[in-house]
């Protein structure tokens, strides 16, 4: 198996080839990619993810979009004043209830506007998605990955992913059931 400081070093190459930015060797599949890793590694992919940016944004001239999935969740439940209230209940009545309550604030359509929203109409070159492990349970990943499909047309997206993609399905954290999911490709092996 390839390390993976050796797959991180690959995704510069791959994000800016012809091929991922215009969605050639695609067919009428979605420009959605996949990157996974050990969920320990959560840090040092992070700091990659920065230096990423940053030598993309000096280099490139691409413009992409980052949106950090626990982030937006919290911006969400503050924006509709219920985070404050969401803290009490789950010291209440606990995370059961807590989940409950949260369903309909942060239901996968209303995500997937907010994020899109973060753009200002102007979608990004490609968007990377981030923090997808601490939105856990709070954001299912497949289920917003359904619904930012028709909203994103063209726009490369990357999944940055704490557990393991088969090409089949995903697994948060390596160890959760699996979730089938057949719209994406590995990034980089």
């Amino acid at each position: 198996m390839t390390s993976l400081q050796t797959r991180l070093d690959r995704i510069r190459d791959r994000v800016t080839s012809d091929e991922f930015l215009h969605g050639r060797g695609l067919g009428n599949d979605v420009p959605f990619y996949a990157f996974d890793y050990p969920s320990e590694s959560e840090q040092h992919v992070n700091n990659h993810i920065e230096w990423l940016l940053d030598d993309l944004g000096r280099k490139t001239g691409l413009k992409v979009g980052v949106v950090n999935m626990f982030e937006l969740a919290v911006e969400q439940l503050k924006r509709r004043d219920l985070y404050t209230k969401a803290l009490a209940m789950e010291k209440a009545k606990g995370v059961a209830t807590l989940l409950g309550a949260l369903k309909g604030p942060l239901e996968p359509g209303k995500m997937a506007a907010a994020l899109l929203e973060k753009f200002g109409g102007m979608p990004p070159d490609m968007l990377f998605l981030t923090g997808v492990g601490p939105a856990y349970p709070l954001i299912r990943t497949h289920s917003l990955l359904n619904n930012l499909q028709p909203l994103l047309g063209a726009v490369p997206l990357v999944l940055f992913f704490p557990g393991r993609f088969s090409g089949q399905s995903l697994q948060l954290f390596g160890d959760m059931q699996e979730t089938p999911y057949y719209r994406a490709f590995r990034l980089v092996d």
